[in-house]
């Protein structure tokens, strides 16, 4: 796997990032802009998708990022559910409904993958480097 310097550079982070604004635009549509309370829960889960990933990248560590890799994939399962309520109240049609859920399924088993790398990775971040001299 690549070593990257910057959560902006894994493309985790960028489908995380399109499924945000894809949930966006869509909840800007007819009747769904009107429902305050869904289309601003679904706007915040499909967001912190994204923003779990930045978070836990920028700990420097494998332990919490993992964490975080963990709560961001539970961000997306509560999208997911989100986009069934909006599809059964009518707010999306049903093409526009099966492309959402199948990116977020897509971003969830690309988040279970990656938390298996991280889990059987020698590098384990800054946090967790040896020090030296820690006694002396």
């Amino acid at each position: 796997m690549a070593s990257y310097k910057r959560f902006e550079d894994l493309p985790l982070w960028q489908e995380a990032r399109d499924f945000s604004k894809k949930v966006f635009w869509a909840s800007k549509e007819s009747e769904f802009s009107k429902e305050f309370r869904l289309c601003s829960q679904i706007r915040a889960s499909s967001g912190s998708i994204m923003d779990n990933i930045a978070e836990g990248f920028e700990r420097n560590g494998n332990g919490e990022f993992k964490q975080f890799l963990y709560i961001a994939k539970g961000s997306c399962g509560e999208s997911r559910s989100q986009l069934y309520r909006a599809f059964d109240y009518g707010f999306l049609a049903e093409e526009q409904f099966e492309a959402l859920k199948s990116q977020s399924e897509e971003i969830s088993k690309s988040i279970s993958s990656f938390i298996d790398y991280l889990q059987s990775s020698e590098i384990k971040g800054a946090k967790f480097k040896p020090q030296d001299n820690v006694n002396n």
